[in-house]
């Protein structure tokens, strides 16, 4: 029960810190509110950060929210079936795994797009490597299965 409820908390710091983010890039697509100029993003494909931003908002804020609460209460949702590729698991532990390789991905491309590593980028790719170790362990596991 200790790993599920670090799992939790960590996925809802994830999804809390890119809720924000994303939003803010949402709001403000030049960067503006966030003090950084598009000229760090002219090696990618995006003018702004306005696409990033709904992406960060989404995929690593508003989907490790739901999993908060999803992971705590177990919901019966079909629609995140048809994407779980573990069927023994309930979709929330999976999700749980998407989560965790979809932020390796993210900072791996941010690192790329930007040419560099900021501080910020070790300790979310550690935070993501815990999250995928945490939700591997086998107490946590034995939680989920079907």
């Amino acid at each position: 029960m200790k790993m599920r409820n670090f799992l939790i908390f960590l996925l809802g710091l994830l999804g809390v810190g890119a809720f924000g983010g994303g939003g803010v890039f949402i709001l403000s697509p030049g960067g503006e509110m966030m003090g950084m100029p598009l000229s760090i993003i002219e090696n990618s494909p995006f003018s702004s950060f306005l696409i990033p931003g709904i992406i960060l908002f989404t995929v690593l804020g508003v989907m490790p929210l739901v999993l908060v609460y999803a992971l705590l209460k177990k919901p019966v949702w079909r629609l995140p079936e048809y994407f779980n590729f573990f069927n023994d698991m309930h979709w929330a532990w999976t999700f749980s795994v998407y989560v965790g390789f979809a932020l390796v991905i993210w900072i791996q491309t941010e690192m790329i797009v930007l040419k560099m590593v900021h501080w910020s980028h070790t300790l979310y790719m550690g935070i993501a490597l815990v999250i995928l170790f945490v939700s591997m362990l086998p107490q946590v596991r034995m939680l989920y299965k079907k």
